[in-house]
């Protein structure tokens, strides 16, 4: 399991290489291919929704939960949601997230740290925000963790509940401590790694009831290429790519936005076998965010690695 989810932290948003998602399960298979790899439904949480909900949060703007000035350690978590065995994609899912605060306090008079977003065309989803803090529950400390509401197009919504590896809450917690059953949290205990911003990114992929476009099975394995790296992450004016083709091909090295635009072609040839070098300069006038480079091989996107542009 550690080395799929390692693997994701480390494409993040990727349309995966190696493996399909974070959370491994022993004997359920996505549909399409005898090597697709095991997927699990995404549990509830013992605790539900807690008691510090509130109704018709707002959207977020630029992907972001947290204000820039909002105490704590910066975090970001991204995931893929898809169908209850990993075989389609979900787009237009919305992700419904709130937390408490650095010192393990919610407002529940505005919304600070609560807002909602929605998964792109690729069934993609990305927030940012602060570690939220712990606060006494009874006698022992609840582990830092995110409460979400995910909600598929004509699906019923999933109410759940995120912690972190690590957390030494986790053991005396009567809901994060659930390890079998319809509570188990073990698929939403999930590592960080810190990226050169300080930055700790956590990968959250959701399975649930729903309906949407099929998984390529060629997307499971890499076997034509892959990009090895971006540097630096985060970057200001240019960004140094590093990649390998496995095969002859036609190959294009292309960036996206968020909502999925590509805008940017940086190459677009025949490759034989290598590993080669490509730079992105991008034009001033583009904003600051979350891009994903995208390694195209005979027209199938094979792979890709989120980039943030500061």
């Amino acid at each position: 399991m550690k080395d799929r989810r390692s693997f994701l932290r480390n494409t993040a948003l990727s349309s995966l290489g190696l493996g399909l998602m974070g959370k491994i399960h022993p004997s359920t298979k996505a549909k399409g291919s005898e090597d697709a790899v095991e997927c699990i439904e995404t549990t509830l949480d013992y605790y539900g929704e807690g008691p510090f909900y509130t109704n018709n949060p707002p959207l977020m703007v630029d992907n972001k939960l947290a204000k820039a000035d909002e105490p704590g350690q910066k975090i970001i978590i991204s995931g893929r949601v898809l169908n209850l065995d990993c075989s389609e994609y979900i787009p237009d899912t919305i992700i419904d997230v709130w937390h408490a605060n650095d010192a393990g306090q919610y407002d529940n008079n505005s919304f600070n740290l609560r807002g909602y977003t929605k998964t792109n065309a690729e069934g993609f989803y990305l927030f940012e925000s602060i570690l939220p803090g712990k606060y006494l529950n009874g006698n022992t400390f609840r582990p830092s963790h995110i409460h979400f509401k995910i909600t598929p197009p004509g699906f019923p919504e999933l109410t759940t509940q995120l912690y972190f590896e690590g957390d030494d809450s986790i053991p005396g917690d009567a809901a994060a401590s659930i390890n079998s059953g319809v509570y188990d949290a073990t698929g939403r205990i999930i590592p960080f790694d810190k990226n050169n911003d300080a930055i700790l990114e956590g990968v959250f992929d959701i399975a649930i009831n729903g309906e949407g476009l099929t998984v390529s099975t060629n997307d499971l394995h890499i076997d034509k290429g892959m990009v090895y790296s971006l540097s630096p992450n985060p970057f200001m004016d240019e960004l140094e790519i590093f990649y390998g083709v496995f095969r002859k091909a036609k190959v294009g090295l292309k960036v996206f936005d968020m909502q999925g635009k590509q805008v940017a072609i940086l190459d677009e040839s025949i490759k034989t076998p290598e590993k080669y070098r490509a730079f992105w300069r991008p034009d001033s006038n583009l904003p600051a965010g979350h891009y994903f480079v995208s390694l195209v091989i005979n027209d199938l996107q094979v792979h890709y690695l989120k980039v943030q542009k500061i």
